[in-house]
């Protein structure tokens, strides 16, 4: 059965209410059309629950906008949804057409700081959140009176005498819930041995994001990264209003797995009595990085879930953490994200996971 408007339906009940479902919920493929965001290609997703998120087709399947019954959900930057040709890998230019959004993958060779490795300049967060999606396709399933919606589609990033490393994600959603899980498989398409850099930037903003938020986790311990951070380290999962100059800090939990192998994050805030979350495999993405960035026009927390740690793949190499792939070898990564809405859902997930 799904539930919708607060009443469970069968499939034939559903239908005999609608001409088609496309009125409550479904996915609609549209195109962008003002400045740098022009030609981009957006899959636009509702629930039917009140949960609607778009799928950036040509900036590698990531979750751009997203809300919950009208409130926003993520942070989104000025620049908006830019085309991929505008992007700029050198550096720090990737922060330039960085869009914020719900989801944003980074890799798949390179995470983090612009670093220099094995002769190769690779700049911040690597090329997945700029690549198209190509082989998209869109459907919609009936298991019973249960149905999802799914949009799936490949990013391949390939050079000359390099890489050629491909990942095939499906994004997949169900009816009149408030969740979806996006998952990814990453092959080795080339005959030498490939880095492998994969992280998920979830990017909570106002008004999920206040005063009155905060993070919950469980986790054994949490690590600053710099100086920076370690002054606000009793702060880490607390937030305040917009700070005008505010400096990033940046902190590393070791989070405890459930019996399922599963850890989870959540942002709550209990003057809205809603939160959201993130869960996973700990085994897929053994490293967990929060962004706390509380300044004036840049005010978002970034939950990220990874493989592998921010300092970029010179850093990871030198610590013997760097990941790969042999030829042929594929890996799998899976995000579940949903919405917790009400203060009794609040109680229950919060002791369900030792969240805390």
């Amino acid at each position: 059965m799904a539930t919708l408007f607060e009443k469970s339906y069968s499939r034939k009940e559903i239908l005999a209410h609608v001409g088609d479902l496309s009125q409550v919920a479904g996915v609609r493929l549209m195109r962008l059309r003002e400045g740098k965001e022009s030609g981009v290609e957006v899959a636009d997703v509702r629930t039917g629950s009140g949960l609607r998120f778009q799928v950036t087709l040509d900036r590698g399947m990531d979750i751009s906008a997203a809300d919950y019954r009208g409130l926003p959900l993520a942070w989104r930057s000025p620049c908006g949804d830019v085309h991929p040709d505008y992007y700029e890998p050198a550096g720090l230019g990737w922060l330039r057409t960085f869009p914020g959004g719900l989801v944003t993958g980074c890799g798949m060779t390179q995470v983090g700081a612009p670093c220099e490795d094995s002769g190769e300049k690779l700049g911040l967060h690597g090329r997945l959140s700029h690549t198209p999606a190509t082989d998209i396709q869109k459907s919609r399933r009936w298991e019973g009176d249960e149905c999802f919606f799914r949009l799936e589609g490949q990013v391949r990033q390939w050079t000359m005498f390099g890489e050629n490393l491909l990942l095939r994600r499906v994004i997949e959603a169900p009816l009149g819930k408030s969740t979806f899980t996006l998952s990814d498989t990453v092959r080795n398409e080339g005959d030498q041995r490939t880095p492998l850099m994969i992280l998920y930037h979830v990017n909570i903003g106002w008004p999920l994001l206040s005063e009155h938020s905060r993070l919950l986790l469980n986790a054994r311990s949490t690590t600053p990264r710099d100086e920076r951070a370690e002054v606000g380290l009793h702060d880490a999962t607390t937030f305040s209003r917009p700070v005008a100059g505010f400096a990033e800090q940046v902190f590393y939990h070791d989070l405890v797995p459930d019996g399922r192998g599963n850890v989870t994050a959540a942002i709550v805030n209990r003057d809205l009595g809603l939160g959201v979350y993130v869960q996973y495999k700990q085994q897929e993405l053994p490293r967990f990085t929060e962004w706390k960035m509380m300044g004036d026009g840049t005010y978002v927390v970034g939950l990220e879930p990874a493989n592998c740690g921010v300092g970029g793949r010179a850093a990871e190499r030198a610590e013997e953490t760097l990941q790969h792939l042999e030829p042929d070898e594929e890996r799998h990564f899976s995000l579940r994200l949903g919405m917790i809405d009400g203060h009794d859902q609040l109680d229950r997930f919060q002791q369900e996971y030792s969240l805390r």
